[in-house]
């Protein structure tokens, strides 16, 4: 028994050991971390209001338990009015509400091409997570005036009654308006495939559209090749109103990425009627007070706001542009309701479908005399300045000199001969959905119309006539063609040689119907 009582090695370690531990706890300052708390005191439709966290921030981003979170909407001496960004099912009165001393932000990148998402930038498209390279609030400041370049180089979207007419150039806000079913989604995707091999980055906003609509549009951009340079954002219609209103300042931001480093950038808003309509929804639940049509007051506000973030950027600050294609309903045709005339008065101009024309099968059914672009010859090339100059014009006495003939049954030669003009100008104009075209065939196309090339081919024939003359062009003419495409002004003897070449492919085809009309 000798020994045990020193304890031998053992009682050494155990001495070291506490008496480490007797220091550790000496040497101690407990420190405490203030977090300031709410309390969920009412859940509604996609809204909450809590009472408590007085310092909080109007747009700071809480959180809710099970990791759901919110952005905050009212900031009142009585209460929190919060906008829930996942489903409320899960939220209780009574559940704390806690800070994240942060705003809203999504993630942006090259890692986002190709894929789909939800407004806040979480994958829908089962492909995994998406390794972002940086994140931006969804809220930011446009572009100061001195940081801002005219806007001159065209954006062509493959549809000839728009690149000839309405012109669209990049780093415009260029409005798409009419009633339901009229084919505005359809513009803003054949612009979208129209960007194949141009170097613009595409993005599609989806808003309160159902999930099959959505699914469409993705399997149609896959289709055509244009998904691997387009962003899907998605905030369908059986997503919270939250999420609704803050999708089109996600996909502005996501935009804003590329535009930052010299990109070119397109922004499809469909829509922003929808859009508005959530916002309304959400203040008159959180007790804002209504002004005109029940909407909040600063309506006009919160489009403007974004909207204004397009633009092209001189060189100095990267050259890089952000141009949007806003889209709208209308209702029996009503442009001059709240919301079309708010929008009307941001952008830079409209393109509006006419349900009529869309009913005789006029596709696209856009309405010349009513649409407008306000950048207009500044963003188009040379060639179709030369063109289709006076084209607009000439169309809109076209249309006008047609309604007055069926007044009158005796017409004089002049007026049949502007007639039978206007009604090819008319079938050229016409071009099928998902079918953009190049431009040295519209090109080709527009000057076989105006210089009379197609006067002898009957009406049922104009559009086979039109095919063969784009495809003996691009054929014959394969150096010309891409003069053009590369913006250069062509002389009086190249558009000679263009008017040959459709002189013979028009006298060729001999106005035959076209079998694949």
């Amino acid at each position: 028994m000798e020994g045990r009582g020193d304890g031998g090695p053992l009682k050494a370690v155990l001495d070291d050991t506490f008496e480490k531990l007797d220091r550790a706890l000496a040497e101690h300052r407990p420190g405490l971390e203030p977090r300031e708390v709410g309390v969920v005191t009412y859940v509604g439709s996609g809204i909450a209001r809590v009472s408590g966290m007085d310092s909080v921030r109007a747009e700071e981003l809480v959180r809710f338990p099970g990791e759901s979170y919110g952005l905050v909407f009212n900031v009142d001496p009585q209460e929190i009015g919060i906008i829930m960004l996942d489903p409320s099912e899960g939220v209780r009165a009574g559940d704390e509400v806690h800070r994240t001393g942060r705003v809203l932000d999504v993630p942006v990148g090259e890692a986002l091409l190709g894929r789909v998402v939800d407004a806040l930038g979480r994958p829908l498209d089962g492909l995994g997570d998406i390794a972002a390279e940086d994140r931006l609030p969804v809220e930011r400041e446009a572009p100061p005036i001195m940081h801002r370049d005219p806007v001159t180089v065209p954006l062509q979207t493959g549809l000839k009654v728009i690149d000839a007419l309405i012109p669209i150039g990049r780093g415009q806000r260029e409005l798409i308006l009419g009633d339901r079913l009229t084919g505005k989604t359809a513009i803003a995707l054949d612009t979208i495939i129209n960007q194949h091999d141009k170097g613009v980055v595409c993005i599609y906003c989806a808003i309160g559209k159902q999930s099959s609509d959505v699914a469409k549009t993705v399997a149609a951009l896959r289709e055509h090749g244009a998904l691997p340079y387009t962003v899907v954002v998605v905030a369908a219609g059986e997503a919270p109103p939250g999420v609704q209103f803050v999708a089109p300042y996600s996909a502005t931001s996501m935009g804003e990425y590329f535009m930052s480093r010299g990109r070119d950038v397109l922004v499809v808003y469909d829509d922003l009627t929808r859009h508005a309509r959530e916002y309304r929804e959400v203040s008159l639940l959180l007790r804002r007070p209504p002004g005109r049509e029940a909407y909040p007051g600063d309506i006009f506000y919160i489009h403007s706001r974004m909207l204004e973030r397009s633009t092209h950027l001189r060189q100095a600050y990267g050259g890089g542009s952000l141009t949007a294609l806003p889209i709208i309903e209308t209702e029996a045709q009503d442009i001059s309701s709240y919301i079309p005339t708010n929008l009307i008065s941001i952008t830079d101009g409209q393109i509006y479908l006419s349900p009529g024309m869309f009913q005789k099968g006029l596709l696209p059914a856009v309405d010349v005399g009513k649409s407008v672009s306000r950048v207009g010859g500044k963003a188009q090339l040379p060639a179709y300045r030369a063109v289709a100059g006076d084209l607009r014009i000439a169309y809109a006495q076209f249309e006008e000199l047609e309604s007055f003939s069926r007044f009158g049954t005796r017409l004089d030669e002049d007026t049949r001969r502007r007639l039978e003009r206007g009604w090819r100008v008319r079938e050229i104009l016409k071009q099928p959905q998902l079918r953009p075209m190049p431009v040295s065939e519209q090109i080709a196309s527009l000057l076989a119309v105006t210089r009379g090339v197609l006067d002898g081919v009957p009406l049922d024939g104009v559009s086979g006539a039109e095919q063969a003359v784009r495809r003996d062009v691009s054929e014959k003419l394969g150096d010309l063609c891409r003069k053009i495409e590369a913006g250069g002004k062509l002389e009086d003897v190249e558009f000679d040689a263009i008017l040959a070449a459709a002189r013979d492919a028009a006298a060729t085809r001999g106005g035959r119907p076209d079998a694949d009309r």
